[in-house]
């Protein structure tokens, strides 16, 4: 296990969020590291899912609430005092954020705001981290990646409300938190692939529904491009940060977190990798229709995490899909998919980060 994650041995810290997919990651990876987790979110969702099937909630406290019940969230920073807190409970899917825009603002500003009154309202709490998106930034198309002083204005429901989060947390920074000697970071990761995601409407868990299904993949947007990695790479990031500024409070700020350019690839390419690593004959087809405004091309500039943190990716997108499939195959089979995942993270940790 990497010598970064010792500074977890034994410490306590909160997640909401925890019953997703990154949330559910995140916890192994604690757990593995010798932390007390203490997780509070919704239930996991109907049917299967990754919380679930690993096995995540064994070994923790997990506590079912929901992040826009200020008073359910107060009484577990109250009854647990963590001394580090992450923020990752959201409606995270731009789609869903357009037939359920009260829902998604309601999550992912009031359920910001009711986390970081909690961390301020917690003797004990050293560090913390807003989880957000690269989509909080306003979209010009551009080729080059965003940096973390370009303007906040994310356009659908969904990117708004998480740019509306990262003010939230802005806010309470200046307002109250550096007066308390409490570090607060936000992290705008890319998106995330891995094993045991099983939501609607993202490229690779579609991409495997179909595979499993003996069926085309059907690919709404081959030719936008998006900052793919996998989950490893974030979670990893999330963690340096809340180390490295609880150990050094200079080091909080707002993170961009993402893949080399050369990983930054189209759905339509991401596919094809997928196809090539899952094999059986796999494939996809372009049904490009009209829909809900959604990015076609999105970078981010990590260059600030790399400095400040000492942060890089260290899996390329082959073998960020090659880990997916993996995991992916080891479900097909109704194998042990947290041994798999707790493999998966020892291989992750131990290799050099590349450069």
């Amino acid at each position: 296990m990497s010598d970064f994650l010792e500074f977890f041995k034994g410490k306590k810290i909160l997640i909401t969020g925890h019953t997703g997919f990154k949330g559910s990651w995140l916890c192994a990876m604690l757990k593995m590291a010798g932390a007390e987790v203490v997780g509070y979110a919704l239930q996991p969702p109907e049917g299967e899912n990754l919380f679930t099937l690993s096995g995540a909630g064994q070994g923790i406290v997990s506590i079912e609430g929901d992040v826009r019940d200020y008073h359910g969230l107060q009484a577990a920073f109250e009854k647990y005092r963590p001394e580090l807190a992450v923020h990752m409970a959201a409606q995270p899917i731009v789609r869903e954020s357009y037939e359920n825009p009260v829902y998604t603002y309601e999550t992912n500003v009031m359920g910001t705001v009711n986390f970081l009154e909690c961390v301020r309202k917690t003797p004990g709490v050293v560090s913390a981290l807003n989880v957000t998106t690269d989509k909080v930034y306003e979209n010009r198309e551009w080729e080059w990646g965003y940096r973390e002083t370009d303007p906040l204005d994310g356009y659908d429901p969904y990117s708004n409300s998480k740019s509306c989060s990262e003010l939230v947390t802005h806010s309470y920074k200046k307002s109250f938190l550096d007066g308390m000697g409490v570090a607060v970071s936000t992290a705008r990761a890319g998106n995330v692939i891995g094993g045991g995601d099983f939501a609607k409407d993202r490229i690779i868990p579609d991409c495997i529904r179909a595979a499993l299904a003996g069926e085309a993949v059907a690919i709404r947007n081959p030719y936008s491009i998006r900052p793919f990695q996998h989950v490893l790479e974030p979670l990893a990031a999330y963690l340096m940060i809340l180390q490295s500024q609880a150990k050094s409070p200079e080091k909080q700020g707002y993170y961009n977190v993402g893949p080399e350019e050369q990983d930054c690839v189209s759905t339509g390419r991401l596919a094809d990798i997928f196809c090539r690593c899952w094999g059986d004959g796999a494939s996809w087809d372009n049904v490009s229709v009209e829909g809900p405004h959604e990015a076609a091309f999105l970078k981010l500039d990590c260059s600030k995490l790399k400095g400040q943190i000492g942060w890089k990716p260290k899996w390329h997108i082959g073998q960020a899909v090659e880990k997916t499939v993996e995991w992916a195959r080891v479900y097909q089979s109704h194998g042990d998919v947290r041994a798999c995942m707790e493999q998966q993270i020892k291989e992750f940790m131990a290799e050099e980060q590349r450069i």
